[in-house]
């Protein structure tokens, strides 16, 4: 239901371009011609085009009117779970939009490419040297598609053993993608439980691994946003019987310059360039997730590897192991420029204290709002932390409904009903760059709207109303949905 004009500030009501439209407005203005006119030719006549003719100022006020309607990282915290929303140094940006970069084109050819070749190489060796692993691909193009490739690693490991497996295991603080990597490499996911703590029990794993399981997919920090402390044990019982350790390593903005991957057991790696590395996110992309794995398991990694031969840098395709492309040039090019210009920009003790960050204003988080909020597990966690409604079910008061609230504080929404082991999940990451200040008034605001549901049950069910579009009917726009904007 969108708001009645005047009734939130200058939060305008904007129509469509085609119905602003008026006859005879232009708004651009094209240099003068320096060729003869050429009219077109019978195959290419025909009916113009139906585009709406509008002025300069009619684009330039729609579109930052509609801006105005969103909200972004660039204009207030976004504290979503598991995302790792945070602020992007606008120096990515300048450096990607370098006309090397961006003119670069796929088809150039190694020669013309050095430069490319040479900053995709770098940045596979940085990431290596932050995870601890001997060789990393940056060919995966999102977090996901990163983990198809390490599962696509780990099943041709196995059919390199001359027997393939038919199981994986998965803890269910994992990611929610993870049973899907595994399905498409035709594995049967075998679900375990966290252990009273909310991290994995090694005598639950030790039940399940056997000789016909391929592995585990371990997200480390977990869902709950706990360290699995007993990491080392668990690779070891998989390890002896012949599986692999696939991590998560979403969500490495925790442990990025503290602790290494691949010093803790774990077989394959994948990375988000579009979370721990400040490249944008959200939106559906781009992203990137860099594959990394332990020495033997190199020569399965996607073709072309990027190699250097003396002052040189080269593309490799004759890997008779190889799982193949993962993508149909080399990854997204620019999302990499931008990380590479954040791990450079940042040196190694900027990287670890921007996990120390994160993990100190997770911390503080949970610990002013745990007599607020329910804490299901009150242990210290590392980059985010889960809260649920548990204290406010009394006032029928749902997640939902103080999810909805915090858009009328200015803020966006944390991560909602995620991860499934927590009922009612209110899932909060801060990340590093949100300021003490910034962080005093979202626990201010929760605090508030949790009064408001002792006090006013009835008034948090209408929200959020002070927003471009309120409350919506969820279940009549499930079954009469608008497809017209």
């Amino acid at each position: 239901m969108n708001k009645q004009p005047g009734t939130s500030g200058l939060i305008f009501n904007e129509p469509q371009l085609w119905d602003k439209s008026r006859e005879g407005r232009c708004a651009v203005s094209l240099p003068k011609m320096d060729v003869d006119r050429s009219p077109l030719g019978p195959e290419l006549t025909g009916d113009a085009p139906d585009l709406p003719q509008l002025s300069e100022l009619d684009v330039v006020r729609h579109f930052t009117r509609l801006s105005q309607w969103n909200f972004g990282v660039d204009s207030g915290m976004y504290p979503l779970g598991s995302c790792t929303m945070k602020y992007n140094p606008k120096t990515n940006e300048v450096q990607a939009a370098r006309q090397g970069f961006a003119g670069a084109h796929p088809l150039a050819g190694e020669e013309f490419s050095q430069g490319a070749l040479r900053l995709m190489y770098d940045l596979e060796q940085y990431l290596a040297e932050i995870t601890g692993f001997p060789a990393v691909t940056v060919q995966p193009a999102a977090g996901a598609h990163g983990e198809l490739t390490g599962m696509l690693i780990i099943h041709a490991y196995h059919a390199k053993q001359g027997r393939q497996r038919s199981k994986i295991i998965i803890p269910d603080t994992a990611h929610g993608t993870n049973p899907a990597s595994a399905s498409l490499c035709g594995y049967e996911s075998i679900n375990i439980k966290s252990g009273p703590k909310g991290i994995l029990d090694p005598a639950i794993v030790a039940e399940v691994m056997d000789e016909d399981t391929a592995g585990i997919m371990i997200t480390n920090p977990n869902t709950l946003g706990l360290f699995e402390e007993n990491i080392k044990e668990v690779c070891e019982i998989v390890h002896a019987k012949g599986g692999l350790v696939y991590g998560d390593g979403a969500n490495m903005n925790a442990i990025m310059g503290i602790v290494k991957p691949g010093d803790l057991g774990i077989d394959v790696l994948h990375l988000n360039l579009h979370k721990t590395f400040s490249t944008p996110h959200g939106g559906g992309g781009p992203g990137s997730g860099p594959v990394a794995v332990r020495k033997d398991l190199i020569p399965f990694l996607p073709v072309p590897r990027v190699e250097k031969e003396l002052d040189t840098y080269k593309f490799v395709t004759d890997c008779p192991d190889s799982i193949g492309r993962m993508h149909t040039f080399y990854g997204h090019f620019g999302v990499m420029v931008k990380a590479y210009a954040y791990i450079l920009s940042m040196g190694g003790e900027g990287l670890k204290q921007a996990s120390q960050y994160a993990v100190l204003n997770a911390n503080y988080i949970k610990e002013s709002l745990k007599d607020t909020l329910n804490l299901p597990y009150d242990r210290p966690c590392m980059h985010e932390c889960v809260f649920n409604d548990a204290n406010q079910q009394e006032y029928h008061i749902t997640t939902m409904d103080m999810a909805k609230r915090l858009l009328d504080y200015g803020f966006h929404p944390p991560t909602v009903y995620f991860p499934l082991v927590v009922d009612g999940a209110f899932m909060v990451e801060p990340t590093e760059t949100e300021s003490k200040e910034d962080i005093d008034q979202f626990i201010d605001a929760v605090k508030a709207i949790a009064a408001e549901a002792r006090q006013d049950p009835e008034s948090m069910h209408k929200a959020p109303v002070k927003t471009k579009v309120t409350r919506l009917d969820e279940v009549g726009a499930a079954r009469k949905p608008c497809l017209r904007g």
